[in-house]
């Protein structure tokens, strides 16, 4: 019996000093976001997609990689084979090894995966700090909330944190980050970019381009996804009266 109570009783403990962890580490829900590609009839926002890709380019991809991604695939945003020969070549890739067994690069063709911003995995931990930036392909599926919650991290963070949140060294509090202590530092800020089509680049814009153009990253196919889906129901429909038609017409002698 008396072995039972130290048990409880280190249970108990265990749990109280838990808590403050615990609570610690809730984050609030991401706001819900209003997207183009929401709903059965939805569709990406090109214009949007490609000033996300921009923002992608000129910031994201000092650290986060696209791997699942080839330069070919933007022609999924609406670029042209010209625009995509452009983005391609501005990027070295591996091109085997030259007549004396040395490694050699050139210029990215279409057809190549993006490039990734460091070699393997020790070098993008020794530039930041240990933590490893992941990788954005199929990011928007990977996090429950998916663009939603994108775009809350990309606007959650806060110069200061609250009082009573204790932050660790080289961390950043971030509202919607679990544990609200995140290694990135804030990416984005107001004119983080010049948009090429003139859009006014505020923080919320930036993301929320960004976050569309990763929810098209991570889900190519959606659109033709949700024709085919539309096209099947409507099909289901149009056998469904044939078949109570054609139901009607034999059974109509019986009755």
């Amino acid at each position: 019996m008396r072995a039972l109570r130290f048990a409880f009783a280190g249970a108990l403990l265990a749990a109280l000093a838990a808590a403050p962890a615990l609570a610690q580490e809730e984050a609030p829900p991401p706001p819900p976001q209003k997207w183009s590609f929401d709903g059965l009839f939805g569709t990406y926002d090109l214009a949007a997609a490609q000033r996300g890709f921009q923002v992608y380019s000129e910031v994201c991809s000092n650290c986060h990689s696209l791997q699942y991604l080839h330069y070919r695939d933007l022609a999924g945003i609406g670029l042209t084979a010209t625009q995509i020969q452009a983005v391609a070549s501005g990027f070295q890739v591996p091109q085997g090894t030259d007549d004396q067994g040395n490694p050699k690069e050139g210029p990215a063709t279409p057809s190549d995966q993006f490039r990734s911003p460091f070699a393997n995995e020790k070098a993008a931990r020794a530039a930041n700090n240990g933590a490893l930036p992941p990788d954005l392909s199929l990011i928007v599926n990977a996090r429950e909330g998916q663009a939603d919650y994108i775009f809350a991290i990309l606007t959650g963070y806060a110069d200061t944190p609250p009082p009573g949140v204790n932050m660790l060294e080289g961390m950043n509090y971030n509202k919607y980050f679990a544990g609200h202590q995140i290694a990135m530092p804030q990416p984005l800020h107001d004119e983080q970019v010049t948009y090429a089509d003139g859009t006014p680049a505020s923080l919320e814009q930036e993301a929320r381009d960004v976050a569309t153009f990763l929810a098209w990253a991570a889900n190519p196919e959606l659109v033709q996804r949700k024709q085919i889906g539309v096209r099947i129901v409507l099909f289901l429909l149009l056998m469904t009266g044939v078949t109570y038609a054609v139901k009607r017409q034999v059974w109509s002698d019986v009755h």
